[in-house]
């Protein structure tokens, strides 16, 4: 394993460091980069079944070994430690804990999570756990997947033993990670697990994911110390209009309310929005899908808000919708914007990541200037951030990602702006530590600040780790020069 040394740099003024305690971190997620999909009694998730489902995946591939960090997890953790991560945020398999989704846990699986936990802590690492990071066990999707209304009771359960399991190693905790994307692209575009392309099971699906969220914070609070955080992580889009005209500004407020509202309203205000239930009234009875009592156990109090960030979302009104199939999110014939098929998406610039994403940092400060506006006095972690580029070996053994440096500078510096502008932003997570597994992408995507030879498993911190190490080391960003 290649050691990371911070570098050493002149410092700018004063204004480019951050917060003292601001938690500096990098983030994984189970299927991406665990690896033994069928060691000590883990069954298939959906991802396993869609991997494995010919023409789903490019290139064929799958998370069978992925970056192998069930076996590897030392190694990893040595790594983070010479980084200088002061906190990995990870996610628990479900199907590793509960292979059915029902029963009992499965204690050889909640091992790995005791070793992995007591791995970061014996290094000075702050374990912070995700519920789930979009692998439903497949006998929940064939009994009917997040449409189904007793998924949501199936998660809490799940949550209460896995908190019961961790909870004297683990002090944050976070439900769901981006719960959008387990709706909207498991079950309206199709493009992620499990591949429908349902309009109204998309609504159901992300009530219910509502509904798991809010009845795990109960869950988790039941077991857990009172010291603990227990937070939920959305990726909200940084939604534009194209141009300021009425047709565009409504194009703007329809994908907020589905791609935004549908989550923060409940989640945080303890209510959907009235034009997200008009706009999706066709599809769904809201009256009979949210049950008395529903919101009060969605909008119980967190902690802290993650937010995940790559680019902006920018909109226009087409009268045709043709270009509703090229969001951002993969290609599919169907669209992902449920309600919302006269809005088309564009590049918020030429300046591209390997996804095809506009580099765009402004984004994320306006995102989070906007949000601390909108709920006074919720602490939020950027827990999401970073980007893909085309990275390989140079001949002499080092991985050279200047972009991805640019990248982190443009985004952190954001942050930065953010927090001066009184948005109470307490961390920064990574994405990723390792290259691995990019879902439907498979293995042709490297977001890794640690370059990941899938053949040899052999790690190589690119020079972004290097760089990002000695701005964790000083708290502060570099200067330009």
């Amino acid at each position: 394993m290649t050691a990371v040394r911070p570098e050493t740099t002149a410092r700018q003024a004063s204004g480019a460091a951050f917060p003292t305690g601001f938690v500096w971190g990098a983030a994984t997620a189970a299927y991406q980069v665990e690896g033994a999909a069928a060691e000590d009694g883990r069954t298939p998730s959906i991802w396993d079944t869609f991997s494995h489902t010919p023409g789903k995946v490019l290139n064929g591939d799958t998370g069978d070994i992925a970056a192998d960090h069930y076996h590897r997890y030392r190694d990893d953790v040595a790594l983070m430690k010479d980084l200088g991560l002061k906190a990995y945020r990870f996610s628990v398999s479900w199907s590793r804990v509960q292979p059915t989704g029902r029963g009992p846990a499965v204690e050889r699986g909640l091992d790995f999570y005791r070793r992995l936990t007591d791995e970061l802590l014996q290094a000075g690492i702050t374990p912070v756990a995700t519920l789930y990071h979009w692998d439903l066990p497949q006998e929940l999707e064939d009994a009917g997947g997040w449409p189904h209304r007793d998924t949501a009771h199936r998660f809490a359960e799940y949550a209460e033993m896995t908190a019961r399991a961790l909870g004297d190693r683990v002090g944050v905790w976070t439900t769901l990670n981006e719960p959008w994307c387990s709706a909207f692209l498991g079950y309206g575009s199709g493009v992620h697990a499990p591949g429908r392309t349902d309009p109204a099971a998309t609504l159901r699906a992300a009530h219910h994911l509502n509904l798991a969220h809010g009845q795990a914070v109960g869950a988790l609070r039941s077991v857990l110390p009172a010291s603990a955080q227990v937070s939920v992580t959305l990726n909200l889009h940084q939604v534009r209009p194209l141009t300021d005209s009425p047709k565009d500004a409504e194009a703007a407020r329809r994908i907020d309310a589905v791609g935004n509202r549908i989550f923060t309203g409940p989640i945080l205000d303890g209510a959907y929005p009235e034009d997200l239930l008009t706009d999706t009234a066709h599809l769904v009875d809201w009256g009979q899908l949210v049950h008395e009592g529903d919101l009060a156990e969605i909008s119980r109090p967190l902690d802290v808000l993650g937010v995940n960030y790559y680019a902006p979302t920018v909109v226009s009104h087409s009268a045709d919708g043709a270009a509703t199939k090229n969001d951002g999110h993969g290609a599919s014939d169907h669209s992902p914007w449920t309600g919302s098929d006269d809005v088309a998406f564009h590049l918020a610039n030429d300046q591209l990541t390997a996804m095809n994403w506009a580099i765009d940092a402004d984004g994320l400060h306006t995102l989070l200037t906007a949000l601390a506006a909108e709920h006074p006095g919720l602490p939020l972690m950027v827990t999401e951030n970073g980007a893909a580029f085309d990275d390989y070996v140079s001949p002499e053994g080092k991985v050279n990602d200047p972009r991805r440096i640019a990248y982190l500078r443009s985004h952190l510096d954001a942050v930065r702006r953010a927090v001066a502008d009184g948005a109470d932003v307490r961390g920064y997570f990574l994405w990723s530590l390792l290259d691995n597994f990019e879902w439907s992408y498979g293995y042709s995507k490297r977001f890794g600040a640690v370059y990941v030879d899938y053949a040899t498993q052999r790690r190589i911190p690119k020079e972004s780790a290097r760089w990002y190490a000695g701005v964790i080391q000083d708290n502060a960003l570099p200067s330009a020069g």
